[in-house]
């Protein structure tokens, strides 16, 4: 009976932490409905629509870059940037997306 218990607690923090990574594919459907119009939102794009808004690319790869990062950064109010609404899951999968650009060099 305990055996039973100790694989089941065990199993339970794999899928709320897979949960809380978010989904890539999914972050990529938003950015291209949501980010896209000022972002270079796909993996290879070296150039965005508005000159000044870097690559998602970009992005991924600043060092220290986190999901973290992302979401506080995203949260918060910038000037260039318009004030962003994303439902949690929306962020949670965009932050997702955007740290599976970063590749190693």
């Amino acid at each position: 009976m305990i055996r039973g218990s100790v694989i089941l607690f065990l199993m339970v923090p794999v899928g709320l932490h897979a949960q809380e990574q978010g989904d890539p594919a999914a972050g990529l459907r938003v950015a291209r409905e949501t980010c896209a119009a000022c972002h270079a939102v796909e993996a290879g794009q070296t150039r965005s629509p508005h000159a000044q808004a870097p690559t998602f690319t970009q992005i991924a790869r600043v060092p220290g870059m986190t999901t973290t990062a992302l979401t506080v950064a995203m949260r918060t109010s910038h000037e260039t940037m318009p004030n962003i609404m994303l439902e949690p899951k929306e962020l949670q999968d965009v932050t997702a997306y955007i740290t599976s650009l970063y590749q190693h060099p």
